[in-house]
């Protein structure tokens, strides 16, 4: 848990108005999550402008770096480009809630905010669903098209008669 306070941006102290901050995130981060990473080798730096105002914070994080996945055609490793912002905006409260989506309250007595949970969601949700190496050739897509299962086209006008005799009962009521 000590670990995950490294990701603290302390603002107790801060006079009003802008400050930067900048954290590297690198795989000894995610292990902080008890979660199994569809990615390895995390290259990513997190860049904090804290806009302080005397009751509430702005945070503007944005998360920028490279990831290494695994192709879900070729099985080969690739780097993936890894950028997202997060704006959030820090009100303080009796207790922690973030309920809302861009805003979050912390209790008063508070003095830093940690931002990990962010950042991880951020990198999190800039992966990919379909893992696909730039380096796949067209021959190699055209080659999985080809063995793809195909949808099956559903017959409009075609009806079931056991619900055509059904519609009858009720037509006649």
């Amino acid at each position: 848990m000590d670990k995950v306070r490294n990701y603290d941006v302390s603002f107790s102290g801060l006079k009003t108005g802008k400050h930067k901050f900048r954290f590297e995130i690198n795989k000894e981060f995610f292990q902080l999550f008890d979660t199994e990473q569809e990615f390895t080798n995390p290259r990513i730096t997190a860049d904090v402008l804290l806009d302080k105002h005397s009751t509430f914070l702005e945070f503007d994080i944005e998360v920028n770096g490279t990831v290494e996945l695994v192709c879900d055609i070729t099985t080969e490793n690739f780097d993936h480009p890894i950028e997202n912002e997060v704006k959030v905006l820090v009100k303080f409260g009796e207790e922690y809630d973030d309920s809302e989506e861009d805003v979050i309250t912390i209790p008063t007595s508070d003095h830093a905010f940690n931002i990990s949970q962010l950042v991880y969601e951020s990198v999190v949700l800039s992966i990919p669903m379909k893992k696909v190496s730039p380096e796949v050739s067209d021959e190699d897509l055209a080659i999985l098209e080809k063995f793809s299962p195909k949808e099956a086209e559903e017959e409009e006008n075609k009806s079931d008669p056991r619900w055509d005799a059904l519609k009858n009962l009720k037509n006649k009521n």
